[in-house]
């Protein structure tokens, strides 16, 4: 009988271990469905509506300057914007925040 102490609680002592890394798992869980898998769909869906960009889309800069695409180039990154009557810049595709579609009013038809 020359067990020691040390072995025999071994056991107890795993149980308790994986109880402590529990709450980690669980927090790391959450994160990952309440911000990363959001973050990540948000950033699939802004780079396929980078790609679609045509030309006579209205889209809107992160910088807020609203325009029309005029020409898309496909072997650059970059796309000819007129940001006003006769007035033309060239901007990267990834600086561009949204395109803006046009809606249909909601006229009762009658």
């Amino acid at each position: 009988m020359l067990i020691s102490p040390a072995y025999a609680q071994d056991a107890a002592g795993a149980s308790a271990m994986v109880m402590q890394l529990l709450p980690l798992l669980l927090i790391f869980v959450v994160f990952y469905f309440l911000l990363i898998r959001p973050q990540q769909k948000k950033m699939k869906e802004h780079r396929s509506m980078l790609t679609s960009l045509k030309r006579g889309d209205r889209v809107i800069t992160s910088g807020g300057i609203v325009g029309e695409i005029k020409q898309v180039r496909d072997n650059t990154d970059e796309v000819e914007v007129e940001i006003a009557p006769n007035v033309r810049v060239s901007i990267v595709r990834g600086t561009i925040s949204s395109v803006i579609r046009p809606q249909a009013a909601n006229d009762a038809k009658g």
